[in-house]
């Protein structure tokens, strides 16, 4: 498997188009449910994909299947770019813009009703992981919200490396869990 991913990142590296879109089909969908969890809304998670394969792109010859199976470097990258993209919007003001013909109501883009929801859906997800085990809350708050990486996090509590990635494994499962349960109601 690891040749035949090396030889497709090869293809991409050289610009064939085929191999790209055989990455985007095997990768996709993954790498678009990454975004959705990190970013407020659909549109900037299309953005955030378009632009993860745009690197995958610029950076495929230097993938190495002795290093990291092909979905684990393509999630590193991901998660990076949506890191990235977090401490940029972080860093930058916020910006309204007006189009001409818009009405008040559709001016500001999202509405009040949109915005309201994104609102209550963020309590919800804080609620939801200060819920959690003290462990599972500390890695995912500061792996997600405050975009430090997991080796980051392991320097910073003093704990090994396995034992955070464990922890976030943990945490962001009972958070899918209880996110299962509120959609069953």
């Amino acid at each position: 498997m690891s040749q035949q991913d090396w030889m497709l990142m090869h293809r991409v590296a050289a610009g064939d188009d085929q191999a790209v879109a055989e990455l985007y089909d095997r990768f996709g969908s993954l790498v678009y449910k990454v975004a959705r969890q990190f970013l407020p809304n659909q549109a900037e998670a299309e953005d955030a994909v378009q632009e993860v394969f745009v690197r995958l792109w610029q950076t495929a010859d230097r993938y190495d299947p002795r290093r990291a199976k092909l979905v684990t470097w393509v999630m590193l990258i991901a998660r990076r770019h949506l890191i990235d993209r977090i401490r940029r919007s972080a860093v930058r003001p916020a910006t309204t813009t007006f189009d001409n013909d818009a009405s008040p109501s559709t001016a500001s883009g999202a509405g009040p009703e949109r915005k309201a929801q994104e609102d209550e859906q963020s309590k919800k997800l804080r609620r939801r992981i200060a819920e959690l085990p003290e462990l599972q809350r500390v890695v995912i708050e500061r792996a997600y919200l405050q975009g430090y990486t997991l080796r980051e996090v392991s320097e910073q509590l003093g704990a090994p490396l396995g034992t955070v990635k464990s922890a976030l494994s943990r945490g962001l499962e009972r958070l899918r869990e209880r996110a299962k349960a509120d959609w069953a109601m």
